[in-house]
């Protein structure tokens, strides 16, 4: 079975007649009529009666004829994937994304490129302290959001694009002394710290707001430390958009630390300047920030 006697049947089908499908494949109509004849011997099946002026579909036929259809249109978007390669869209991007992040502002602009490239296999990796520059530096990552701390700034490109509030909280389980008053680092030493292992290497582990000579916790991400600071069992930083609704309504509580001010951070989008960017990784960089139209 060949893909030109698939489209010979197609054309056929839609011509209602083998001259008006010859007229349209640019063929004759005897070749016409001998590619169909050569497929229905190879199956065994008459696809057609011929016995009146325009040839019908037999009942066989017409099972085959729905299921070729939906094979050309494969072989269609085959097609289209391979010129979209062609056309140097990157097979795959990965975007590097600090966990502190709020995913919602990002989300538009992924959509937006998944669609326009279809092709492209978007990799989304979270990642931890120093964890995305590191993913950049390394060759595994084409567009990093995140802080400028620790980052090269004669290799990288940086553009700000959203900021992101870290503060302290406890649940009222841990029973914290009430006042509002800021509480000193000796005076929190007995409470745990629950701090989140950093995926950049020895060299971006977290070492600001840690409280010095005070029990410390360290789970693998923020969302197992929201749950382990939800159950009472330590404290610690939090970005506000993770905790606003507890906040709200009292399932955590804001902290007032002489050594853990509440930060303000803004976050970048990076990409390396020694590496030109891809078709769709250009696309993306320019969506990311950019203002939603009105």
């Amino acid at each position: 079975m060949k893909h030109d006697q698939l489209i010979a049947l197609e054309a056929i089908v839609s011509t209602g007649t083998f001259r008006g499908a010859a007229e349209r494949l640019n063929k004759s109509q005897s070749a016409i009529s001998h590619t169909i004849r050569l497929l229905e011997e190879e199956l065994e099946l008459e696809l057609f009666s011929r016995a009146a002026y325009r040839p019908a579909l037999t009942p066989a036929g017409e099972i085959f004829y729905r299921e070729a259809s939906r094979v050309l249109r494969q072989m269609q978007g085959l097609k289209t994937t391979a010129a979209r390669l062609r056309a140097r869209e990157e097979p795959e991007l990965n975007i590097a994304v600090s966990a502190t992040m709020n995913l919602d502002p990002l989300l538009p602009a992924l959509a937006e490129t998944g669609r326009h490239h279809p092709a492209t296999h978007l990799r989304l990796r979270m990642e931890m302290m120093g964890g995305p520059i590191a993913r950049l530096m390394e060759g595994k990552a084409d567009i990093a959001l995140a802080s400028l701390e620790g980052v090269p700034l004669d290799d990288v490109e940086a553009v700000p694009v959203t900021e992101v509030t870290i503060r302290p909280v406890a649940s009222p389980g841990l029973n914290l002394p009430v006042g509002s008053r800021a509480f000193s680092a000796s005076e929190m030493q007995s409470y745990v710290q629950v701090v989140a292992a950093g995926t950049g290497g020895a060299a971006h582990e977290q070492s600001r707001d840690l409280l010095p000579g005070g029990l410390k916790w360290t789970v693998s991400d923020l969302a197992a430390k929201k749950k382990v600071i939800l159950a009472g069992l330590g404290w610690g930083g939090l970005p506000d958009h993770m905790t606003e609704e507890e906040r709200l309504s009292g399932a955590l509580l804001p902290l007032n630390l002489e050594r853990f001010p509440v930060r303000q951070t803004m976050i970048f989008k990076m990409r390396r300047r020694d590496r030109p960017p891809g078709v769709v990784a250009s696309e993306l960089w320019n969506r990311i920030g950019a203002a939603e139209p009105a």
